[in-house]
């Protein structure tokens, strides 16, 4: 790597370690304000970056006291990643490069091998996958105006997914203004598709965030019936806003606190949505500076949330409605464990039989989705 390569790729390492922003924000921020740095500059920063974040406890083992970020590139130039991890004299959770309570809290549920290869996996690239919005088009549709372009191809799990062989600047596509796609991953289509809503129910979106789901399974509906969006951010709400008006999603309402507590939509929805918040392990290589800010006490908060938020929601279902419990979390106390205690404690049960993916490489992210009726 050159010169002013290096010098960004270091700057922008020593600036993330007091930031709070998500990677890819932080990226994109620095970038913005650093116009000198070019496309191809960008991309073999980005590269590097990501690699030494994702692998920053196996270069620390390489590296002599007091760690930088220069030694830590340095040990990425020298080291074979590939080679290193077959040492038997380093420990696990150091050869797959996790905090060693990450990787105990992994371990405990799915035993070694499954841990590494959960670990490793999270050490890869995500897979680059986009929907297609039926409201607009059709998958094949796409396939045939892209194939000229792009190396791409359709997904086996969902039938609205293409995954593309390389990433690309999505939002500069016609197709994308024009509202034909989102992107997303194929493990979180189908989660959403768990969503069988008809023409004419209410739907209450709880958790919308930006409206991600909402997105996937709005089309169900046929412009008939209503999806109410609510999240405690009037931030997410605005983006949600603009996604679906570019989607040509019209049958929503957008609800803040107040809105929410009006009597008239208490029991009234024949489908709850819960994209609670998680621990985010299953979508973990999209983001893997989570790691190395991860605190087993973060569970035990998170489980206490998911289930304030159930209760929360479940007074706004209707007699016979059906609640989708989701999240993008491999850990058993996040989604198996919450879906008995939900069953045990408000007398409900599972309509369907649960979803669950685990990460594999050029696979799925990891979900959980589980159907849940009075």
């Amino acid at each position: 790597m050159n010169k002013f390569r290096t010098f960004h790729l270091l700057q922008i390492l020593s600036e993330f370690d007091t930031s709070t922003l998500p990677l890819d924000v932080f990226l994109s921020k620095y970038f913005r304000s650093h116009k000198a740095v070019g496309s191809k500059d960008r991309k073999e920063i980005c590269e590097s970056i990501y690699s030494m974040i994702r692998w920053r406890g196996l270069l620390d083992y390489f590296c002599e006291k007091p760690i930088t970020w220069e030694n830590r590139f340095q040990a990425l130039e020298t080291i074979t990643i590939e080679k290193v991890i077959q040492d038997p004299s380093i420990p696990d959770h150091i050869k797959v490069s996790f905090p060693k309570a990450f990787f105990e809290q992994i371990l405990k549920p799915f035993g070694k091998e499954k841990a590494k290869q959960y670990c490793l996996t999270s050490n890869t690239k995500a897979p680059v996958t986009i929907r297609v919005n039926p409201l607009k088009t059709n998958r094949t549709s796409l396939i045939d105006l892209w194939k000229d372009k792009f190396e791409i191809h359709p997904t086996k799990h969902s039938d609205l997914g293409i995954t593309f062989d390389q990433k690309i600047n999505f939002f500069e596509l016609k197709e994308f203004k024009d509202g034909f796609f989102e992107i997303q991953d194929e493990g979180s289509q189908v989660v959403a598709s768990y969503v069988k809503a008809k023409p004419g129910d209410h739907v209450l979106d709880y958790c919308a965030g930006s409206g991600g789901k909402t997105l996937a399974f709005a089309h169900r509906l046929e412009e008939k019936g209503i999806i109410y969006l609510y999240d405690i951010r009037p931030q997410a709400l605005t983006q949600a806003r603009k996604r679906l008006k570019r989607a040509g999603i019209q049958n929503c309402q957008f609800l803040d606190r107040k809105k929410l507590k009006r009597k008239g939509l208490l029991r009234k929805m024949d489908w709850v949505i819960l994209d609670v918040p998680c621990s985010g392990t299953g979508t973990l290589r999209r983001n893997p500076d989570m790691k190395w800010r991860f605190h087993t006490s973060q569970i035990k908060n998170l489980v206490e949330e998911q289930r304030k938020i159930f209760q929360n929601a479940l007074k706004y279902l209707a007699p016979g409605g059906k609640i989708v419990y989701m999240t993008c979390s491999i850990l058993p106390e996040e989604n198996q464990k919450q879906v008995d205690f939900f069953i045990n404690e408000y007398g409900l049960k599972l309509d369907t039989l649960p979803f669950f993916t685990f990460p594999k490489e050029n696979g799925m992210d990891g979900f959980f989705a589980a159907v849940l009726t009075r």
